[in-house]
């Protein structure tokens, strides 16, 4: 569902996309741009398919908001962007602005109730790229090493490592539509991954 189309459900009456999509095309992103913000909004709509008008429109919103701060400061981002979303969303009801921040919040952890379907569809669809071709996982890695360039080789091979090594260690996806399209792949990528970085680990010391 597209930006102006949610919103039109949820009864807002502003139109913010032009401020949203400034945010997302900001010079230091690399990998969270308009282009995931919309990937999220696409594959949390096929997520959603079985919810209500309103449900649908409340994890588009989110969707397309959840990132729409992101300044490589994992936290701060995201409560930034529920504050934004509160701000955009001119005119609709204040439960369904407090479900919107309640929905980027999720996304610090990536965890909600289990009988959450709205969290779950939010939070399948942003981890989706980890069950991309290799090629575009890939590039999603190199994107977010861009956008963490702050830090220097070791520290971020050691961070990294670490939330590979987080994400390897539970399961990757809620649903099991999300599971059997995503899952084998996704942790083919990350071993990938998390055996390239152990192997510079090695080669470092």
């Amino acid at each position: 569902m597209q930006w102006s189309e949610a919103v039109a459900v949820l009864g807002g009456t502003s139109d913010a996309w032009p401020r949203l999509r400034a945010r997302y095309a900001e010079p230091h992103r690399r990998y969270h741009t308009l282009t995931h913000a919309a990937a999220v909004a696409r594959d949390s709509a096929w997520l959603a398919e079985g919810l209500g008008d309103t449900d649908r429109a409340i994890v588009a919103v989110a969707a397309w908001t959840h990132d729409v701060v992101y300044d490589a400061k994992p936290g701060e981002d995201e409560r930034a962007s529920a504050a934004w979303a509160r701000d955009a969303l001119e005119g609709v009801a204040e439960a369904h602005v407090e479900r919107v921040e309640g929905l980027i919040l999720t996304t610090i952890g990536h965890d909600a109730p289990p009988d959450d379907p709205l969290a779950t569809a939010l939070l399948d669809a942003d981890l989706a790229v980890l069950g991309a071709p290799p090629d575009q996982y890939a590039a999603y890695a190199d994107g977010v090493r861009q956008e963490y360039a702050k830090y220097p080789d070791d520290v971020w091979r050691e961070g990294r490592i670490a939330v590979l090594e987080r994400l390897l260690s539970r399961p990757l996806y809620r649903s099991e539509a999300a599971r059997t399209r995503w899952a084998n792949a996704a942790e083919s990528n990350l071993t990938t991954e998390l055996t390239h970085w152990r192997g510079e680990r090695t080669d470092h010391r």
